[in-house]
């Protein structure tokens, strides 16, 4: 597996940022229950990431070598008043603005706490691209406006995913993941319009010490196939696995199995 350039993940979060900020000027409910994060409205979606890009620039800018509590962090809460698109739309602007400048000044080997182990900005501007890129499919979904990922990070949105389910089974036994396994059990991504130079396919094991995975094209228990933005969502559980767009072949049980049980975060 090959990670993407810091700078290229630094690019990905001011896109996706800007992105979102199209939403939220977009004229649509910011009271509206988003559909994939039900117990959050758009509004509350958004300041959600504009304040984890608040609490991220504040690690990364101070080489923070422990986790720093949410309240501690300047503005996170987002601006006072409800209701108010051009002011969520100026915080959250200014949130994106002053994550990237804290991981493009840091790079990516700068030594940052982080809760996978891995204690550099590089993790933080790898989770950030990927946190902010599927809350914006929520908030797209909550304002019913197309959304589209590039290639190269939706796939590595995927790799992140499968690594954060082994994260969790080595170091939270008793949560759902950890039910993840069962030798003979076997999952195939299969992004059907992956470019040129991209393996945008996958095999995901349950074995009996857990998960592991490869990229490639291999026969499985069940297979989920269609165009890799569709697939990155139904295996995210923003998009149905009965979603024209996907489908669902072999052992369909086994796939909502792996859904229920790699709910976390």
């Amino acid at each position: 597996m090959t990670l993407l350039a810091h700078d290229r993940y630094c690019d990905e979060i001011a896109l996706q940022v800007g992105l979102l900020r199209s939403v939220v000027t977009s004229g649509a409910d910011l009271s509206a229950t988003v559909p994939t994060c039900p117990d959050w409205s758009l509004e509350q979606l958004v300041r959600h990431l504009g304040g984890a890009l608040r609490w991220v620039e504040l690690m990364v800018r101070t080489r923070a070598a422990e986790e720093v509590p949410e309240e501690r962090v300047p503005g996170a809460a987002g601006p006072g008043a409800r209701g108010d698109a051009a002011a969520l739309d100026a915080w959250l602007g200014e949130s994106g603005e002053q994550v990237v400048a804290a991981l493009r000044e840091a790079g990516p080997d700068a030594k940052v706490w982080g809760w996978a182990g891995i204690h550099n900005a590089g993790f933080w501007a790898r989770r950030v691209t990927h946190e902010i890129t599927v809350h914006r499919a929520d908030a797209a979904l909550a304002a019913g406006l197309p959304y589209e990922v590039a290639p190269d990070v939706a796939a590595d949105a995927i790799d992140e995913w499968l690594q954060i389910v082994q994260h969790v089974q080595r170091t939270v036994p008793h949560d759902e993941a950890g039910e993840l396994r069962g030798p003979g059990h076997s999952i195939h991504l299969h992004a059907t319009d992956a470019g040129a130079g991209l393996n945008a396919e996958w095999l995901v094991e349950l074995t009996e010490d857990g998960v592991t995975w490869r990229r490639g094209h291999e026969k499985a228990t069940v297979a989920l196939r269609g165009p890799l933005t569709s697939v990155l969502l139904a295996f995210y559980r923003r998009l149905p696995l009965d979603a024209p767009d996907v489908e669902v072949l072999g052992d369909r049980e086994l796939l909502e199995f792996w859904l229920e049980r790699a709910s976390f975060g």
